[in-house]
């Protein structure tokens, strides 16, 4: 995706950590609002939920029985597995954005316009296409919800990632595109491409993968919703520099209206020295001789005065 991670030329100033944490904040409120505000249509997100699995099974792309199977007989897998999921997309999304801005600041505003965008896109699927995840569906589906299975050893409830209490406040059917998966292909890519270190390139590759894999075994999405996530940062990606262009003429414009510069301003390099001043006709600086005065006082000399402001060596 190399129209959202190569480095940018700065404009203007390097970021400024004041600057970007409330914007990323009132970005992150507003999807956080957003998912809120969109109805739970529990029946549609229930069709939408048994439609993709109907496809999935049809493509034989079903791996979501066996893989929560796999975690549900076995806690020493199911366990760290849920924590990863309730907990990795809050840490590792927000450090990556650090360690970008810290190290990589050359490529840290295309990064941030990318992680924004695609992460309100995001929203766009969540209100169009409302999905029940797997944990929620009939249980004669065959989906266990490892999260609830043990959520005893968690801070998580029935919830899914929500702390144990307050999953009224999380939209639980907002699972197509699934963002856990797009926010790791986002760190991903970060990582394979600005990292130097073979550790730091291979985290890269293995969080993407290894979050596809948690979110399928825990139930709470689909294969497809993980595809879509990727889809969505791919998207993401190719609209970030378009952004940065508008948001740059709108910096542009606004600075034009508020900051206005007067136009009597000399410019500091200006060899000018009287500050724009004008002197109306005949009227001259003190002590200054004009040539039409040298003139006049020379007409008006008398002999005698002429032969006295002669050179004595003229005598």
């Amino acid at each position: 995706m190399p129209h959202a991670t190569a480095a940018t030329p700065p404009s203007g100033h390097p970021p400024r950590w004041w600057t970007e944490l409330p914007l990323i904040a009132v970005v992150y409120g507003l999807y956080s609002m957003g998912r809120l505000l969109v109805h739970e249509n529990i029946p549609a997100a229930v069709d939408n939920g048994l439609a993709i699995l109907r496809l999935e099974k049809a493509l034989h792309l079903n791996a979501e029985h066996p893989l929560n199977r796999l975690l549900t007989a076995n806690p020493a897998l199911g366990i760290p597995a849920d924590f990863a999921y309730a907990s990795l997309h809050y840490l590792v999304t927000p450090a990556v954005l650090v360690w970008i801005f810290r190290r990589r600041s050359a490529a840290y505003r295309a990064a941030r316009t990318w992680l924004m965008t695609s992460t309100l896109l995001g929203l766009v699927g969540f209100t169009l296409m409302p999905t029940c995840p797997p944990r929620l569906l009939d249980a004669h589906h065959g989906f266990v919800d490892t999260m609830a299975q043990y959520s005893s050893y968690g801070w998580w409830g029935a919830g899914a990632s929500a702390p144990r209490g307050l999953s009224g406040m999380t939209n639980q059917y907002a699972a197509m595109p699934s963002l856990h998966v797009g926010w790791a292909v986002w760190c991903g890519v970060l990582l394979w491409r600005h990292g130097r270190h073979p550790l730091v390139r291979a985290a890269g590759v293995a969080y993407p993968l290894l979050t596809v894999l948690v979110v399928m075994g825990t139930a709470n999405h689909y294969f497809l919703d993980a595809v879509a996530g990727a889809a969505v940062m791919t998207v993401g990606a190719l609209l970030t520099r378009p952004f940065m262009r508008i948001a740059d003429r709108v910096k542009d414009r606004v600075r034009t209206a508020f900051v206005r510069v007067p136009a009597t301003v000399t410019p500091a390099n200006s060899t000018i020295v009287s500050a724009g001043c004008k002197t109306s006709a005949g009227e001259r600086i003190p002590g200054q001789r004009t040539a039409s005065a040298d003139s006049s006082d020379a007409r008006t000399l008398s002999p005698a005065e002429a032969d006295d402001d002669a050179p004595a060596a003229a005598r």
